[in-house]
């Protein structure tokens, strides 16, 4: 089957008519940049989808393992793209602009039907443009954060992509305002953890004895994270455990040098009476089986409100990155993370910068532990915001890629004898 010359193909479907289905039988070509673990997950999961529609898709671009397990082609590896914060960007800033440049090369080169950034918006939004100025369709799947940051900057978004995939039912809404095609999907963690999450399994899956009080606490799966508010969260915890006798800590660790940060820190000797135990992973089991989590600010919240668990939750960023956001003025909510985001009021504890002190978290958790009243009455909203996020993201967002896709020339006739 030919495939349609798309250096002409330059003209764009409007987001307000209806876009049909390419056909089952056609080739189907999708490049797809994923820069994280999280990206990764939701990667593969769009990819299997898309694949159950086109057995014969190709894909290729930035992805990591679970990309890679769904049969995508590499080019490079995700972690090249896990970079956070201002003074960390900054660093790498030489080696991602030419990285850029030559993803953009090769995938004009390659010609895919629909690019798809996962996340990683710095570094896709740029790349999105390009590609669309070449009539390639794009795709942008997981909202930045513009309810938190810039509203405006929705309409730059929709400049770079031609749809804006949503995890969050808040944000099609701040698109549609600025004339930008954005579908709520749904989130694929509301898919996998189950509504009523067994503590009883988890805590036997850890040895954790069933009757113990258990804090879970997760300073972040980046080195960076873990040197700002590892040992916060460390000496908070030792706190909680001064006031509440038979304290079991449980502390995941997301990779290998995750864990020797981790161990560096609990050598020291001012952390040798705790109770705590390092884990390989298994951040959603720790999770599960935990009274109470303490966090850092991100998508671990969203996997503790879906685990149901009271949580604490901390952030610093680098005190260069605090201060250009302070002076820019660049937070437009007083609400940072995904669970009081998505209640649209403050249901759990944010502590961050200067207010994320051992004291300040160590109180807050110990509120969560001296009140089971309070814990209980979270359930209910809790099992709501889980009921709403589960869409079928990644048949949802499969669907919106496909419909995308330019339909394939039919294959000529031959010509008459």
């Amino acid at each position: 089957m030919l495939r349609p010359d798309r250096s002409r193909d330059s003209a764009l479907p409007n987001p307000e008519s209806p876009i049909p289905n390419p056909p089952t039988s056609a080739t189907l070509r999708v490049a797809l940049v994923a820069g994280e673990a999280s990206g990764d997950l939701l990667g593969a999961g769009l990819i299997e989808r898309l694949r159950a529609r086109h057995p014969d898709i190709e894909c290729v671009g930035v992805g990591g393992d679970a990309m890679r397990a769904a049969g995508m082609t590499t080019w490079h590896d995700a972690s090249e793209l896990a970079v956070m914060g201002l003074s960390e960007v900054l660093r790498h800033l030489p080696r991602l602009l030419r990285l850029r440049r030559e993803l953009r090369t090769r995938l004009l080169a390659w010609r895919p039907d629909v690019f798809v950034g996962i996340d990683a918006p710095d570094f896709n939004l740029g790349l999105e443009r390009a590609l669309k100025r070449h009539g390639i369709r794009t795709v942008h799947y997981v909202s930045p954060s513009i309810w938190a940051w810039r509203q405006g900057r929705a309409a730059k978004i929709g400049r770079s992509a031609d749809r804006v995939l949503c995890l969050f039912p808040t944000e099609p809404p701040i698109y549609a305002a600025h004339g930008v095609d954005a579908r709520f999907v749904g989130h694929p963690l509301a898919e996998m953890l189950a509504l009523e999450p067994d503590r009883t399994a988890a805590r036997h899956t850890l040895a954790l004895d069933a009757s113990a009080p258990v804090l879970a606490v997760l300073p972040g799966s980046r080195l960076g994270e873990i040197a700002r508010l590892g040992e916060v969260f460390l000496e908070a915890a030792a706190r909680v455990a001064a006031e509440l006798p038979g304290l079991r800590v449980v502390v995941p660790a997301a990779n290998a040098g995750c864990r020797a940060a981790i161990d560096a820190l609990l050598a020291q000797p001012r952390f040798a009476a705790l109770d705590v135990r390092v884990l390989d992973g298994q951040a959603r089991a720790a999770m599960v089986a935990a009274d109470v989590v303490l966090l850092a600010s991100g998508t671990a919240t969203l996997e503790a409100l879906l685990a149901k668990r009271p949580m604490v939750v901390g952030y610093r960023i680098a005190p260069s990155t605090a201060f250009v956001v302070r002076l820019l003025k660049l937070m437009k909510v007083d609400r940072y993370s995904l669970p009081n985001m998505l209640a649209g009021r403050a249901i759990v504890p944010e502590l961050i910068q200067e207010d994320c002190t051992p004291d300040n978290l160590a109180t807050a958790v110990l509120r969560w532990f001296r009140d089971p009243a309070a814990a209980a009455a979270l359930q209910p909203v809790y099992r709501d915001l889980h009921l709403q996020l589960r869409q079928g993201a990644s048949a949802t967002a499969a669907e919106a890629v496909a419909q995308l896709a330019p339909p394939a020339l039919p294959a000529p006739q031959a010509a008459p004898r």
